[in-house]
Protein backbone atom coordinates (compact mmCIF):
# COMPACT_ATOMS: atom_id res chain seq x y z
CA UNK A 1 0.00 0.00 0.00
CA UNK A 2 1.53 3.47 -0.92
CA UNK A 3 1.34 5.71 1.55
CA UNK A 4 1.51 8.48 -0.41
CA UNK A 5 -2.00 7.55 -2.58
CA UNK A 6 -3.16 6.47 0.81
CA UNK A 7 -2.91 9.93 2.49
CA UNK A 8 -3.79 11.52 -1.30
CA UNK A 9 -7.02 9.43 -0.88
CA UNK A 10 -7.83 10.15 2.71
CA UNK A 11 -7.16 14.11 2.56
CA UNK A 12 -9.51 14.00 -0.55
CA UNK A 13 -12.25 12.48 0.79
CA UNK A 14 -11.98 14.82 3.59
CA UNK A 15 -11.80 18.26 1.41
CA UNK A 16 -14.91 16.64 -0.27
CA UNK A 17 -16.96 16.19 2.89
CA UNK A 18 -16.03 19.91 4.00
CA UNK A 19 -17.54 21.30 0.50
CA UNK A 20 -20.73 19.31 1.37
CA UNK A 21 -20.74 21.10 4.42
CA UNK A 22 -19.44 24.66 3.02
CA UNK A 23 -22.88 24.80 1.11
CA UNK A 24 -24.60 24.43 4.16
CA UNK A 25 -22.56 27.07 6.32
CA UNK A 26 -23.03 29.51 2.84
CA UNK A 27 -26.94 28.89 2.42
CA UNK A 28 -27.24 29.61 6.50
CA UNK A 29 -25.12 32.78 5.55
CA UNK A 30 -27.43 33.54 2.30
CA UNK A 31 -30.47 33.27 4.46
CA UNK A 32 -29.31 35.29 7.68
CA UNK A 33 -29.46 31.30 10.01
CA UNK A 34 -27.39 31.69 12.49
CA UNK A 35 -24.33 28.97 12.82
CA UNK A 36 -22.42 27.81 15.92
CA UNK A 37 -20.10 25.90 15.06
CA UNK A 38 -17.93 25.22 11.42
CA UNK A 39 -15.63 22.09 12.37
CA UNK A 40 -12.89 20.33 10.56
CA UNK A 41 -13.33 16.73 11.75
CA UNK A 42 -15.54 15.88 14.51
CA UNK A 43 -15.66 15.73 18.27
CA UNK A 44 -14.38 16.01 20.38
CA UNK A 45 -12.66 18.92 19.72
CA UNK A 46 -8.57 20.33 19.66
CA UNK A 47 -8.94 23.72 19.05
CA UNK A 48 -10.83 26.88 17.93
CA UNK A 49 -9.02 28.36 15.67
CA UNK A 50 -10.89 31.62 15.26
CA UNK A 51 -14.33 32.89 15.59
CA UNK A 52 -16.59 34.81 13.05
CA UNK A 53 -19.80 36.78 12.83
CA UNK A 54 -20.54 34.44 15.87
CA UNK A 55 -19.89 31.07 14.29
CA UNK A 56 -16.91 29.15 16.14
CA UNK A 57 -14.09 27.54 13.76
CA UNK A 58 -13.15 24.41 15.41
CA UNK A 59 -10.29 21.47 14.24
CA UNK A 60 -11.11 18.63 15.60
CA UNK A 61 -10.16 14.99 16.22
CA UNK A 62 -11.61 12.40 14.41
CA UNK A 63 -10.72 13.19 10.80
CA UNK A 64 -13.92 12.02 8.60
CA UNK A 65 -14.37 15.31 6.95
CA UNK A 66 -16.39 18.17 9.10
CA UNK A 67 -20.18 19.55 9.95
CA UNK A 68 -22.03 22.66 10.66
CA UNK A 69 -24.15 23.27 13.48
CA UNK A 70 -27.13 25.81 12.71
CA UNK A 71 -28.22 27.68 15.75
CA UNK A 72 -31.48 25.69 17.42
CA UNK A 73 -31.36 23.25 14.08
CA UNK A 74 -33.96 20.84 15.75
CA UNK A 75 -35.79 23.55 17.94
CA UNK A 76 -38.07 25.55 16.50
CA UNK A 77 -38.63 27.98 19.61
CA UNK A 78 -34.92 29.25 19.20
CA UNK A 79 -35.70 32.75 16.89
CA UNK A 80 -32.91 32.95 14.33
CA UNK A 81 -32.81 29.30 14.39
CA UNK A 82 -32.45 26.69 11.19
CA UNK A 83 -35.43 25.06 13.11
CA UNK A 84 -37.54 28.33 13.69
CA UNK A 85 -36.55 29.01 10.00
CA UNK A 86 -39.40 29.28 6.61
CA UNK A 87 -39.37 26.00 5.35
CA UNK A 88 -38.54 27.11 2.10
CA UNK A 89 -35.03 28.16 3.81
CA UNK A 90 -35.04 25.25 5.36
CA UNK A 91 -35.12 23.76 2.06
CA UNK A 92 -32.47 25.68 0.56
CA UNK A 93 -30.33 24.92 3.83
CA UNK A 94 -30.43 21.16 3.22
CA UNK A 95 -30.06 21.19 -0.66
CA UNK A 96 -27.24 23.79 -0.50
CA UNK A 97 -24.91 20.64 0.63
CA UNK A 98 -25.65 18.03 -2.16
CA UNK A 99 -25.66 20.89 -4.88
CA UNK A 100 -22.36 21.74 -4.04
CA UNK A 101 -20.90 18.77 -4.49
CA UNK A 102 -22.71 18.21 -7.51
CA UNK A 103 -21.28 20.95 -8.61
CA UNK A 104 -17.94 20.63 -7.52
CA UNK A 105 -18.30 17.44 -9.43
CA UNK A 106 -18.76 19.06 -12.64
CA UNK A 107 -15.70 21.88 -12.02
CA UNK A 108 -13.72 18.68 -11.58
CA UNK A 109 -14.71 16.81 -14.47
CA UNK A 110 -14.27 20.31 -16.27
CA UNK A 111 -10.74 20.54 -15.15
CA UNK A 112 -10.03 17.07 -15.60
CA UNK A 113 -11.11 17.41 -19.58
CA UNK A 114 -9.35 20.44 -20.44
CA UNK A 115 -5.93 19.28 -18.71
CA UNK A 116 -6.06 15.91 -20.13
CA UNK A 117 -7.59 16.08 -23.43
CA UNK A 118 -10.27 14.47 -24.61
CA UNK A 119 -10.41 10.02 -24.87
CA UNK A 120 -9.27 8.80 -27.97
CA UNK A 121 -11.65 6.06 -28.02
CA UNK A 122 -10.45 3.48 -31.19
CA UNK A 123 -7.34 3.74 -29.65
CA UNK A 124 -6.30 2.12 -26.06
CA UNK A 125 -2.86 2.49 -24.16
CA UNK A 126 -1.64 0.96 -21.12
CA UNK A 127 -2.06 2.99 -17.69
CA UNK A 128 -0.84 0.16 -15.25
CA UNK A 129 1.44 -2.85 -15.01
CA UNK A 130 0.90 -5.03 -12.00
CA UNK A 131 4.07 -6.47 -11.17
CA UNK A 132 5.08 -10.52 -11.34
CA UNK A 133 1.74 -10.29 -13.93
CA UNK A 134 1.81 -11.65 -17.29
CA UNK A 135 2.33 -8.32 -19.00
CA UNK A 136 4.95 -7.67 -16.64
CA UNK A 137 6.92 -10.49 -17.69
CA UNK A 138 5.97 -10.03 -21.42
CA UNK A 139 8.02 -7.21 -21.06
CA UNK A 140 4.81 -4.54 -21.29
CA UNK A 141 5.05 -1.00 -20.26
CA UNK A 142 2.67 2.00 -19.29
CA UNK A 143 2.04 4.05 -22.25
CA UNK A 144 2.23 1.39 -24.63
CA UNK A 145 -0.51 1.27 -27.85
CA UNK A 146 -1.95 -1.32 -28.31
CA UNK A 147 -1.97 -2.52 -31.97
CA UNK A 148 -3.14 -6.47 -31.93
CA UNK A 149 -4.07 -8.92 -30.06
CA UNK A 150 -4.40 -12.62 -31.18
CA UNK A 151 -4.57 -11.21 -34.38
CA UNK A 152 -7.00 -8.96 -34.37
CA UNK A 153 -7.38 -5.51 -34.74
CA UNK A 154 -7.65 -3.51 -31.26
CA UNK A 155 -9.83 -0.49 -31.30
CA UNK A 156 -11.48 -0.34 -28.22
CA UNK A 157 -11.39 -1.08 -24.94
CA UNK A 158 -14.16 -3.64 -24.64
CA UNK A 159 -12.39 -5.33 -27.83
CA UNK A 160 -8.96 -5.70 -26.36
CA UNK A 161 -11.27 -7.13 -22.92
CA UNK A 162 -12.73 -9.75 -25.29
CA UNK A 163 -10.20 -10.84 -27.30
CA UNK A 164 -8.21 -11.85 -23.60
CA UNK A 165 -11.36 -12.91 -22.42
CA UNK A 166 -11.60 -15.58 -25.36
CA UNK A 167 -8.06 -15.99 -25.12
CA UNK A 168 -7.49 -17.40 -21.22
CA UNK A 169 -4.60 -20.17 -20.57
CA UNK A 170 -3.76 -19.57 -24.16
CA UNK A 171 -0.58 -18.30 -25.16
CA UNK A 172 -1.78 -15.13 -26.95
CA UNK A 173 0.26 -12.80 -29.52
CA UNK A 174 0.24 -9.01 -28.42
CA UNK A 175 1.57 -6.32 -30.64
CA UNK A 176 2.50 -2.86 -29.23
CA UNK A 177 3.81 0.70 -30.69
CA UNK A 178 6.32 1.55 -27.98
CA UNK A 179 7.13 5.09 -29.57
CA UNK A 180 8.23 4.74 -32.64
CA UNK A 181 8.78 1.31 -32.28
CA UNK A 182 6.37 -2.04 -32.97
CA UNK A 183 6.76 -4.63 -30.24
CA UNK A 184 5.32 -8.50 -30.87
CA UNK A 185 5.16 -10.29 -27.24
CA UNK A 186 3.51 -13.38 -26.28
CA UNK A 187 2.13 -14.16 -22.71
CA UNK A 188 -1.01 -16.51 -21.67
CA UNK A 189 -3.74 -14.84 -19.95
CA UNK A 190 -4.77 -15.95 -16.55
CA UNK A 191 -7.78 -17.98 -15.87
CA UNK A 192 -7.65 -16.85 -12.43
CA UNK A 193 -5.97 -13.95 -11.39
CA UNK A 194 -5.57 -12.41 -8.34
CA UNK A 195 -8.42 -10.18 -6.36
CA UNK A 196 -8.25 -6.43 -8.44
CA UNK A 197 -6.84 -7.78 -11.39
CA UNK A 198 -7.33 -9.12 -14.61
CA UNK A 199 -6.09 -11.63 -16.66
CA UNK A 200 -3.10 -9.77 -18.22
CA UNK A 201 -2.44 -7.72 -15.10
CA UNK A 202 -2.53 -4.22 -16.75
CA UNK A 203 -4.89 -1.21 -16.43
CA UNK A 204 -5.78 -0.18 -19.59
CA UNK A 205 -7.46 3.35 -20.88
CA UNK A 206 -7.58 5.11 -24.15
CA UNK A 207 -4.88 7.79 -24.93
CA UNK A 208 -6.39 11.83 -25.48
CA UNK A 209 -5.82 14.81 -27.81
CA UNK A 210 -6.54 18.16 -26.62
CA UNK A 211 -9.45 20.08 -27.19
CA UNK A 212 -10.50 23.55 -26.13
CA UNK A 213 -12.42 25.22 -22.66
CA UNK A 214 -15.75 24.99 -24.47
CA UNK A 215 -15.44 21.42 -25.10
CA UNK A 216 -13.99 20.41 -21.86
CA UNK A 217 -17.28 22.33 -20.55
CA UNK A 218 -19.37 20.26 -22.87
CA UNK A 219 -17.92 16.86 -21.71
CA UNK A 220 -17.74 17.82 -18.39
CA UNK A 221 -21.25 18.06 -17.95
CA UNK A 222 -22.16 15.26 -20.36
CA UNK A 223 -19.98 12.82 -18.00
CA UNK A 224 -21.68 14.14 -14.88
CA UNK A 225 -25.38 14.28 -16.45
CA UNK A 226 -24.57 10.77 -17.60
CA UNK A 227 -23.23 9.09 -14.50
CA UNK A 228 -26.31 10.84 -12.33
CA UNK A 229 -28.49 9.36 -14.52
CA UNK A 230 -27.00 6.06 -14.59
CA UNK A 231 -27.54 6.41 -10.77
CA UNK A 232 -30.89 6.66 -10.61
CA UNK A 233 -31.84 4.22 -13.57
CA UNK A 234 -29.72 1.33 -11.46
CA UNK A 235 -32.86 0.54 -8.80
CA UNK A 236 -35.19 0.02 -12.33
CA UNK A 237 -32.39 -1.75 -14.35
CA UNK A 238 -31.79 -3.88 -11.08
CA UNK A 239 -36.14 -4.51 -11.00
CA UNK A 240 -35.89 -5.19 -14.28
CA UNK A 241 -33.38 -7.47 -14.91
CA UNK A 242 -31.52 -5.27 -17.18
CA UNK A 243 -28.77 -5.31 -14.11
CA UNK A 244 -27.54 -8.56 -12.04
CA UNK A 245 -27.22 -7.64 -8.47
CA UNK A 246 -23.99 -9.64 -8.52
CA UNK A 247 -22.56 -7.14 -10.51
CA UNK A 248 -23.36 -4.33 -8.34
CA UNK A 249 -21.67 -3.85 -5.34
CA UNK A 250 -21.67 -1.00 -2.67
CA UNK A 251 -18.42 -0.59 -1.11
CA UNK A 252 -16.93 0.88 1.57
CA UNK A 253 -13.63 2.71 2.57
CA UNK A 254 -11.16 -0.41 0.86
CA UNK A 255 -13.51 -0.72 -2.09
CA UNK A 256 -13.24 2.93 -2.57
CA UNK A 257 -9.59 3.06 -1.97
CA UNK A 258 -9.11 0.36 -5.00
CA UNK A 259 -11.23 2.30 -7.17
CA UNK A 260 -9.19 5.12 -6.22
CA UNK A 261 -5.73 3.07 -7.18
CA UNK A 262 -7.30 2.04 -10.51
CA UNK A 263 -8.81 5.25 -12.02
CA UNK A 264 -6.79 7.59 -9.81
CA UNK A 265 -7.93 11.68 -10.00
CA UNK A 266 -11.29 11.21 -12.03
CA UNK A 267 -12.16 8.82 -8.73
CA UNK A 268 -13.18 12.48 -6.96
CA UNK A 269 -15.44 13.04 -9.76
CA UNK A 270 -17.72 10.15 -9.16
CA UNK A 271 -17.73 10.36 -5.53
CA UNK A 272 -18.28 13.79 -5.70
CA UNK A 273 -21.42 13.35 -7.70
CA UNK A 274 -22.41 10.03 -5.58
CA UNK A 275 -21.96 12.65 -2.09
CA UNK A 276 -24.53 14.95 -3.98
CA UNK A 277 -27.21 12.40 -5.16
CA UNK A 278 -27.02 9.81 -2.69
CA UNK A 279 -27.78 12.74 -0.03
CA UNK A 280 -30.93 13.69 -1.82
CA UNK A 281 -32.58 10.27 -2.05
CA UNK A 282 -35.56 10.26 0.76
CA UNK A 283 -33.40 8.43 3.90
CA UNK A 284 -34.01 10.02 6.89
CA UNK A 285 -30.87 11.74 8.88
CA UNK A 286 -29.82 12.53 5.38
CA UNK A 287 -30.75 15.91 3.41
CA UNK A 288 -33.29 14.01 1.38
CA UNK A 289 -34.97 12.65 4.28
CA UNK A 290 -35.18 16.51 5.92
CA UNK A 291 -36.44 17.79 2.79
CA UNK A 292 -38.89 15.41 2.77
CA UNK A 293 -40.24 16.16 6.38
CA UNK A 294 -40.23 19.90 5.16
CA UNK A 295 -42.72 19.31 2.00
CA UNK A 296 -45.96 18.89 4.26
CA UNK A 297 -45.21 22.23 5.58
CA UNK A 298 -44.67 23.52 2.28
CA UNK A 299 -47.56 21.42 0.67
CA UNK A 300 -50.31 21.53 3.43
CA UNK A 301 -49.55 23.79 5.55
CA UNK A 302 -49.21 21.38 8.35
CA UNK A 303 -45.59 20.73 9.92
CA UNK A 304 -44.05 17.33 11.17
CA UNK A 305 -43.95 17.47 15.14
CA UNK A 306 -40.08 18.46 15.90
CA UNK A 307 -39.98 15.66 18.14
CA UNK A 308 -41.09 13.16 15.48
CA UNK A 309 -38.70 14.19 13.22
CA UNK A 310 -36.18 13.98 15.42
CA UNK A 311 -36.96 10.44 16.28
CA UNK A 312 -37.37 9.54 12.38
CA UNK A 313 -33.78 10.78 11.89
CA UNK A 314 -32.27 9.63 14.76
CA UNK A 315 -33.92 5.95 13.63
CA UNK A 316 -32.22 6.51 10.14
CA UNK A 317 -28.66 7.75 11.44
CA UNK A 318 -28.69 4.59 13.40
CA UNK A 319 -29.49 2.16 10.36
CA UNK A 320 -26.83 4.21 8.19
CA UNK A 321 -24.18 3.60 11.18
CA UNK A 322 -25.15 -0.09 11.02
CA UNK A 323 -24.90 -0.41 7.32
CA UNK A 324 -21.60 1.43 7.39
CA UNK A 325 -20.09 -0.62 9.95
CA UNK A 326 -21.05 -3.61 7.96
CA UNK A 327 -19.90 -2.77 4.66
CA UNK A 328 -16.72 -1.59 6.15
CA UNK A 329 -16.12 -4.77 8.68
CA UNK A 330 -16.86 -7.34 5.44
CA UNK A 331 -14.08 -5.56 3.41
CA UNK A 332 -11.54 -5.12 6.66
CA UNK A 333 -12.62 -8.82 7.35
CA UNK A 334 -11.52 -9.69 3.54
CA UNK A 335 -8.56 -8.10 4.07
CA UNK A 336 -6.97 -9.99 6.83
CA UNK A 337 -8.89 -13.36 5.59
CA UNK A 338 -8.72 -13.32 1.78
CA UNK A 339 -11.17 -15.71 0.33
Amino acid sequence: MNPIVLLSFIVGLIILIIVHEFGHFLACRLFKVEVEEFGIGFPPRIVKLFERKGTAFTLNWIPLGGFVRPKGENDPSIPGGLAAANPWIRLGVMAAGPMMNLLVAVILAIFFFYQNGSPVLDKVIITLVEPNSPAAEAGLKPNDLFITAAGQTVDSTDKLSSIIEQNKGQLTEIVVQRGDQTITVSLVPRTDPPPNQGAMGIVMSNPTSPISLGQAVNKGVTLCYDNVRALLLLPVQLIQGQAQPKNVEVVGYVGMYNLYQQIGPPFFIFISLSLGLINLFPIPALDGGRILLTLPEILIRKRVPPQYETLIHLAGLAFLVLLMIYINGREIIGLIWPH
